[in-house]
């Protein structure tokens, strides 16, 4: 026991000193990284409203309110009440790199929980569950994934949605000229300007940028669920220490109704920066989660 205390003291001033490089030799301690370092530093997204973006220069949104709640129950645990919270942003590119390099303690985004991103992080428990579509032109009379033979088609680089419009190509037949944005900013910028006839990505992110636009009214969000897929809390791989706690607050959350409170202040409310009600119902992923929290991924 002395020894392993040892290694994870040196794993963690290598961390402090060496820019928080994590690998699977030097199985990371992240609350004793947090507490040597004397703060914590949280991923977060810039446009993946309502889940996690900014607004009036601070991270704001579903999942930031989520991570302020496990950021309190990580200074309640190191018995740190001044422990500093700083807030990263990050891409769907440079999400895992940096946590990976220790750059960031937890990613709080829109990051689906996928047994392949498993491989090299760790997930919370779930607390969002989203479901794959697409957003095109109101006036495009695009409906379904075959009306989108041989136009063009924007997701996002590094998010797991190119992969279900290559399903449906194959399925349907159908084809189409793949174009990545680099961030979901970018690739609805690319619907907005008619660079691309669809935008495949999660539903609430299509929403939420839907809603900032300036003529909401000009787009829809069409055609079949592509999947449903579950958000969780991005942390070091094989870390217990750090997963017990999220999932602790994120458990929490769902059976006490606070996650209920919560879609309704990000979902079903006005919110910033134009005060926009997104007016989406909870899916019917959303309440399967809801009734069986799970850490499980797809």
């Amino acid at each position: 026991m002395k020894f392993l205390s040892k290694s994870v003291l040196v794993s963690a001033l290598m961390v402090s000193s060496f820019g928080g490089l994590v690998t699977a030799a030097n199985a990371a301690d992240t609350l004793e990284k947090i507490k040597t370092s004397g703060k914590i530093i949280i991923g977060h997204r810039e446009s993946s409203d309502p889940i996690s973006y900014v607004s009036g220069g601070k991270a704001v949104g579903y999942a930031v309110d989520i991570c302020d709640n496990v950021a309190n129950e990580i200074k309640k645990e190191l018995k740190m009440p001044n422990l500093k919270v700083e807030y990263k942003a990050i891409t769907s590119s440079t999400r895992i790199p940096e946590l990976l390099s220790g750059n960031i303690d937890m990613e709080c985004g829109t990051t689906t929980n996928s047994k392949q991103r498993q491989e090299q992080v760790g997930f919370s428990t779930n607390y969002y569950a989203t479901e794959v579509r697409m957003a095109v032109k109101a006036n495009s009379g695009i409906k379904s994934i075959a009306d989108l033979n041989g136009k063009a088609v924007v997701t996002t680089q590094g998010t797991t949605s190119d992969k279900y419009i290559k399903m449906n190509e194959k399925g349907q037949q159908v084809n189409v000229q793949n174009v990545y944005g680099k961030d979901h900013a970018d690739s609805f910028a690319m619907l907005a300007s008619g660079r691309a006839a669809a935008f495949v990505m999660d539903d609430n992110i299509l929403a939420g940028l839907i809603a900032k636009s300036s003529n909401p009214k000009d787009f829809a969000i069409v055609g079949p669920v592509l999947s449903s897929e579950p958000y969780g809390i991005m942390i070091a791989k094989g870390d217990t220490k750090i997963k017990a706690v999220t999932d602790r607050v994120v458990t929490g959350m769902w059976k006490s109704g606070q996650m209920d409170q919560l879609y309704k202040k990000w979902f079903q409310s006005p919110i910033p920066p134009k005060n926009v009600n997104l007016n989406m119902h909870q899916s019917e992923s959303f309440k399967r989660l809801k009734q069986h929290p799970t850490d499980v991924g797809i």
